[in-house]
């Protein structure tokens, strides 16, 4: 059983101030797989004053040098990627084929693209006689769902780190082994000390601790629409920067023609070959009568 309970903090696996320890369990075969701990408000703290540490140094790091660091990351990323899909397999239930051929090599995708992104990036950029000037908005709350956890922790942890954002991260409770394993790959990589952190726990624990830290300057949160609002409210006193992305659950409709039973076994197919992870899938189906 993989032993999980520490927090990645200011460079370093730490014990957490609190909380309570609970099983990871593979969905597969129910069998507890892994122990994490679920934090407290006192553990994002410690992660947060972490953050803001490092953001004093690492705002001020060069383009080539923050290129160079996701360069490391992508190499270190590709050492690995076979152990993150059985990894995410384990965890959440996705089939090994869908997790060696999506899961696991998405996240190398847009770390891969943000490397692009960045090299050329206009941090600076003369409209008239006004200069605008992009800057790294301080320490980022970034909290991410079970369904496709590379695809959501590399999405918000990489363009942090090219923009030059310290972060703190709280993964799914339900699937964070591979947020684990990626924190292993970034501190491998040399990610300096603060400016990653993992913490961690539930909605209520961790997640409302981050949005409503008068430290962190912005919130991304992609789940429910429930804990959306909830991160929404929260963040709302400290006046920081939210943005979320909530499920989707796509009702489908079908015009009676000769084709439509070839449409719905595809529908069905699109629902269920990846057990129902994906948000966009479709739970509904319409079939209108003739005109």
């Amino acid at each position: 059983m993989k032993d999980c309970r520490q927090f990645y903090i200011d460079g370093a696996w730490v014990r957490p101030a609190g909380g309570h320890e609970i099983s990871v369990i593979n969905p597969a075969t129910e069998e507890s797989i892994a122990r994490i701990t679920l934090g407290t408000a006192r553990d994002v703290d410690n992660a947060v004053t972490a953050a803001k540490r490092a953001f004093a140094s690492y705002s001020q790091t060069s383009r080539d040098n923050r290129v160079a660091l996701l360069q490391k990351i992508v190499e270190v990323y590709e050492s690995r990627i076979g152990e993150l899909a059985e990894t995410i397999s384990g965890e959440m239930g996705s089939p090994i084929w869908l997790s060696r051929a999506a899961q696991a090599p998405v996240g190398l995708r847009h770390l891969s693209e943000m490397v692009k992104v960045l090299a050329s990036f206009p941090f600076e950029e003369l409209k008239g006689s006004t200069l605008l000037r992009r800057e790294p908005i301080g320490v980022c709350g970034l909290i991410t769902p079970w369904n496709w956890p590379m695809n959501q922790i590399v999405c918000k942890v990489a363009p942090a780190l090219a923009a030059g954002c310290t972060m703190v991260l709280k993964p799914s409770e339900i699937a964070p082994l591979s947020a684990c394993l990626f924190t292993e790959i970034l501190h491998e990589a040399g990610v300096p000390a603060g400016v990653f952190n993992m913490v961690n726990g539930d909605g209520p624990g961790v997640g409302s601790a981050i949005a409503s830290h008068p430290d962190v300057a912005m919130v991304s949160f992609t789940g429910s629409t429930r804990a959306g609002v909830a991160v929404a409210l929260a963040a709302a006193p400290t006046v920081k920067r939210v943005t979320q992305e909530l499920e989707v659950n796509l009702p489908t409709s079908y015009w009676m023609t000769r084709t439509w039973p070839k449409l719905l076994r595809r529908g069905h197919k699109d629902a269920f070959s990846t057990v129902g992870n994906p948000a966009m899938r479709p739970l509904a189906y319409w079939f209108p009568g003739p005109r």
